[in-house]
């Protein structure tokens, strides 16, 4: 019997083969999904586009440093109603334009340009971590399908198993070998086994959707990945040490502290004296004849000392230094969350690949004792039950290594993501990457425009 279901079992798996084969270009592997999440996802092409609002942060903060122009038109109609002469109209109007210059205003401005550049860089690093998180994301989700599809062919092939039992115990008791509760079993255990496919069908479909939301296409060709490789730390040590030293969510951190110190600095400029120059020219008009119309030109500079402002300036220089610790406590934090990351992720990955040995052992030995036991059942020293026991040994010890394989794979990429290693650049991804910079560089120092660099 055993011998009829492994020989039904490498059919099917080299019929598989076969089928599979004409298309093997169409498989796709964990870095070609991590690259389609990449390019496609749509939650990181929206941090992208919050990262470019973030830059438009630069060109606001140096708009302090230029000349503002303006220009103004004024006219005016009067009605006069003299006795003698009748109705006299008289018209006058006044043009000009003002250019208005700062010269000093307690460095605020430069200390917000600068406190622009750091939200800048911060969001950078976020943008970094969010583009991590995704390609986690997708790796995982990837490695979710290729469990399913194991846990599925595997309850697939138990469903076989169990038909060949319920048929042989069918068959021993129209002999005379068997008994009623024989087949009883088998029927139960096969009528569970169905149910267990269905759920794992159903779990596999579940991943599939999840896959799709991510990476942005169909899975097709999934296989199971191997655990990451590129990249990856030798010891405990040198990976918590590359994650504080290169973590994005850390950096962020840090360039946030640079901000809220700028903006300290800021706070404390609303206290120095400010210096402003203007300019305008100012052409008068009236009746023609009238001798109305001049023209006149000034230069104002006008020195501004603050003395007190109703106190405002105080909470404001306050309530910048508190934001300042705020911020500092935050990268503490940060350093904080991503060591305890690097060691969980590198204790799973430990767990997971001693769980693969394990499992691996476990089925080796659980389908000896599966053949055992069917041989014993024929010379009547065990029963149906024992069989179903002893495959149920096997299934489980089969299930746990998809698992674990699953854990593995999952493990190794979220070390590489808590490390700040989970990149296009460090994983040779086949997408081009993303260069913030790019659009940071068109606008910082633009002056006008109201279209974007992408045309809109």
């Amino acid at each position: 019997m055993v011998s009829i279901v492994r020989k039904a079992a490498l059919w099917a798996a080299v019929s598989t083969s076969v089928l599979i084969a004409p298309h093997a270009a169409l498989a796709e592997t964990i870095a070609g999904a991590m690259a389609k999440a990449y390019a496609n996802n749509p939650d990181l092409n929206a941090a992208r586009a919050g990262l470019r609002a973030t830059d438009e942060g630069v060109p606001i903060a140096k708009s302090a440093f230029r000349p503002q122009v303006a220009a103004s038109a004024t006219g005016t109609l009067t009605r006069s109603d003299i006795e003698k002469t009748g109705t006299l109209d008289t018209h006058s109007g006044q043009i000009g334009i003002s250019i208005t210059q700062m010269i000093f205003d307690g460095f605020q401005t430069l200390n917000n340009v600068r406190a622009a550049e750091s939200n800048v860089f911060s969001s950078r690093e976020t943008l970094k971590a969010n583009e991590i998180q995704i390609l986690l994301a997708a790796a995982q989700a990837y490695a979710n399908i290729a469990r399913d599809q194991q846990v599925v062919s595997i309850r697939r092939q138990n469903l076989a198993f169990l038909r060949e039992q319920l048929n042989a115990s069918q068959a021993r008791l129209e002999v005379g070998e068997g008994t009623r509760t024989d087949v009883s079993q088998a029927e139960a255990e096969l009528a569970n086994a169905q149910s267990l496919l269905v759920s794992a069908i159903a779990q596999l479909k579940q991943s599939e959707a999840v896959y799709v939301q991510i990476v942005g296409a169909a899975p097709a060709g999934i296989r199971q990945p191997a655990p990451a490789s590129k990249s990856m730390p030798r010891s405990l040590d040198q990976a918590v040490a590359t994650g504080l030293r290169e973590n994005p969510q850390i950096l962020a951190a840090q360039y946030a502290v640079d901000s809220a110190g700028f903006q300290v600095k800021s706070a404390e400029g609303t206290m120095l004296p400010g210096v402003v120059l203007q300019g305008a020219v100012t052409r008068n008009t009236g009746n023609v004849g009238s001798g109305l119309d001049d023209t006149t030109a000034s230069v104002t500079a006008r020195l501004e000392v603050p003395i007190y402002q109703g106190g405002a300036e105080y909470g404001q220089i306050r309530q910048a230094k508190e934001i300042l610790g705020q911020q500092r406590i935050l990268v503490d934090s940060a350093r904080a969350s991503v060591q305890q990351t690097v060691v969980s992720a590198y204790a799973q990955l430990d767990s997971a690949l001693a769980r693969i040995t394990a499992s691996r052992s476990q089925i080796s030995a659980a389908n000896l004792a599966l053949e055992g036991v069917i041989e014993e059942r024929k010379v009547g020293q065990r029963t149906t039950l024992d069989v179903l026991d002893s495959q149920q040994d096997v299934l489980d010890a089969q299930e746990a290594l998809a698992g674990a394989q699953r854990d593995a794979v999952v493990a190794s990429y979220s070390l590489l993501a808590a490390m700040g290693r989970l990149t296009v650049k460090t994983q040779g991804l086949a997408v081009a990457e993303y260069r913030s910079e790019e659009h940071y560089e068109a606008v910082k120092d633009k002056w006008f425009g109201l279209r974007t660099v992408d045309g809109r």
